[in-house]
């Protein structure tokens, strides 16, 4: 088996060693660059003085100039080369922390996705500290981002959809090295939300005034005219300032004509010309890859756009934010009175947009499926003793084995499950701390891997498709003026509600009525258990009442497990593992003794 955290540790001394050569290099051209433009001023003037040779001079100044430019643009290339290379050093180094356990001080976490109502993600730890977004999230587009949340609240992936992403996952497991790449390109400039919804918009924004014939000849010929009359007046032809100033004017009012809206496109496209090139940077690399899985064949297609390639196009579209020059400083105030500069960038954008427009939220979603893809593709690099599961369509069922908690590590506990067969209600019960909830979020948590395709933490693993409802962490609303109990029972008359729909259920119910007191709990529960296991549903309830043990015996559907502890040297000890049958150990009286509330444990008569 692979030392997953040797590999990383591998990559990332292979890093260190090309980040340090690549800040050498940058050193070095630095310094050239500033002995070219030290020479192109004192080179010029010392021979001039000394030789009195203008044209020598000309020469040195341009052969100086030219040496400097060609080194801007070098230094530019390696320094994005370097903060690539320094984006994959750090990866590593976040995959190394993963591996020993310390992903829960990764920034982000998804907290913002947080929903008490929804059916299951706030119970099941999905988004939040220590959540499993925060484990596996390797997405740096805002896009991808969002469909990593989608895949963990809301897939409805088919069956056939889930085995194609499986097959994609354990591709891209394979290949750390497309994966860092993507991940330390999109690093490199980080996209929020807002900035692409912006740029989205600007893509499928119409503009029709600038695809018309007329505008077109207008921001040729009037440029035409206006500069012959500025070199004719050089020349000496015309005679008086007014006939260039009288184009320039003519100019300046064609420029104030939608001039705010112009202004608006044209700042947008200037903004992100960082954004666009990454995302260029992005598609060129998935092009150049030879996908096998189907699925990512798929994805793939989606960036051929007439025999040509996305990240063809958004060249041009980069080229083009590159013409839109800071739109603030001399040059462009310049440029843009003589020759209507705006009006030819906004030509040439609009036969852009017109052309690709509609497909560059495709290619941006083509980027944040396989970012969203490759999160759980690491998920399978760094955990091969997992397994993929099978599902399940001509019986009902929810079978793991050797089934444990994925964010817990080392310190997981894994127990075997079958439910189904007939058996559709679990009933754990159990002393306080002994596992019982986490338990239960141990299947709930797969399930929700399982239908994004992932792997799920079991050596084997089969279940059907069904909806995961969850009533775990039920609080008081004081601003709904809503107790823990009444809130409880608005949340179990929603799954009541979606089981008569006829939906394929999967719930989990923690301590359920933990409200209320022993008697109406008791009561309501035996109802409740009665009635799920009538309807199209498989789940598992915890609790402290040992008597509801007695279903079993009068309802097939229901199985009692339970969880226990053991004693020793006065200490109270569990081994999380899973057992036939009710309870029968309590330490409730003890851990009050730990805690100083009680001084003697009564003996029970």
């Amino acid at each position: 088996m692979i030392d997953i955290k040797e590999t990383y540790s591998k990559r990332k001394e292979r890093y260190k060693k090309i980040l340090e050569k690549q800040n050498k290099i940058i050193n070095i051209i630095s310094s050239i660059r500033m002995i070219l433009f030290i020479s192109a001023v004192v080179f010029p003037l010392i021979s001039y003085y000394s030789i009195k040779n203008i044209y020598l001079s000309l020469f040195a100044f341009c052969i100086f100039v030219l040496g400097f430019i060609i080194m801007v643009l070098i230094h530019d290339k390696v320094i994005n080369n370097r903060d690539l290379i320094s984006n994959i050093y750090s990866i590593n180094m976040q995959c190394i922390e993963r591996v020993e356990g310390r992903w829960k001080e990764f920034e982000d976490d998804g907290e913002e996705y947080r929903d008490e109502n929804h059916p299951y993600s706030n119970d099941l730890d999905i988004f939040g500290r220590a959540s499993l977004f925060q484990y596996i999230n390797d997405t740096t587009t805002y896009i991808g981002r969002e469909k990593l949340k989608k895949s963990l609240t809301n897939s409805s992936y088919s069956e056939q959809k889930i085995y194609k992403r499986q097959e994609a996952i354990k591709e891209l497991s394979k290949m750390i090295g497309f994966r860092q790449r993507l991940k330390g390109t999109g690093l490199r400039n980080f996209h929020s939300g807002k900035n692409v919804e912006s740029l989205l918009k600007w893509t499928k924004q119409k503009h029709n005034l600038y695809d018309s014939k007329f505008i077109k000849i207008i921001s040729i010929a009037l440029p035409v005219v206006t500069l012959g009359a500025i070199i004719y007046y050089f020349l000496g032809i015309f005679k008086s300032y007014y006939i260039p100033l009288l184009f320039i004017t003519i100019n300046l009012i064609i420029l104030r004509i939608n001039k705010n809206e112009r202004n608006s496109v044209l700042d947008t496209v200037y903004i992100y010309r960082k954004q666009i090139n990454d995302y260029y940077n992005m598609l060129k690399l998935i092009e150049k890859m030879n996908f096998k899985s189907t699925y990512l064949k798929e994805l793939k297609m989606n960036l051929t756009y007439k025999n040509s390639t996305a990240s063809q196009k958004i060249i041009k579209l980069n080229k083009l934010s590159d013409l839109i020059l800071d739109r603030k400083n001399l040059i462009y105030f310049i440029l843009n009175y003589v020759f209507l500069w705006d009006y030819h960038c906004m030509i040439n954008l609009e036969k852009w947009r017109k052309l690709y427009g509609e497909n560059f939220e495709k290619w941006l979603e083509t980027i944040g499926t396989i970012e969203e893809l490759a999160s759980f593709s690491t998920l399978a690099f760094d955990n091969s003793d997992w397994t993929m599961p099978n599902f399940k369509n001509d019986e009902f069922v929810f079978k793991g084995k050797n089934m444990g908690h994925p964010l817990l590590g080392n310190k997981k506990v894994c127990n075997d499950l079958t439910i189904g067969k007939g058996k559709k209600v679990v009933l754990i019960t159990g002393s306080n701390m002994s596992g019982k909830s986490t338990f239960l979020r141990t299947a709930g948590i797969n399930l929700v891997l399982a239908y994004a395709g992932a792997p799920v933490c079991a050596k084997n693993f089969e279940c059907s498709i069904m909806e995961i409802f969850t009533c775990m962490r039920i609080s008081d609303n004081l601003e709904k003026n809503i107790s823990s109990f009444y809130g409880e029972l608005l949340r179990i008359k929603e799954l009541v509600r979606k089981t008569k729909e006829g939906r394929n259920i999967f719930f989990l119910l923690d301590e359920i009525f933990k409200g209320t007191n022993s008697i109406d709990r008791h009561t309501g529960a035996r109802i409740l258990i009665n009635k799920l296991s009538k309807e199209k549903v498989l789940g598992m309830i915890s609790t402290h009442d040992l008597e509801l043990g007695s279903l079993q015996k009068e309802n097939y559907s229901v199985i009692n497990y339970h969880f226990e502890e053991y004693y020793r040297n006065n200490k109270i000890y569990f081994d999380y593992k899973l057992r036939g049958g009710v309870s029968t150990t309590r330490n409730a009286m003890y851990l009050m003794k730990i805690a100083g509330i009680v001084d003697t444990i009564p003996q029970s008569k």
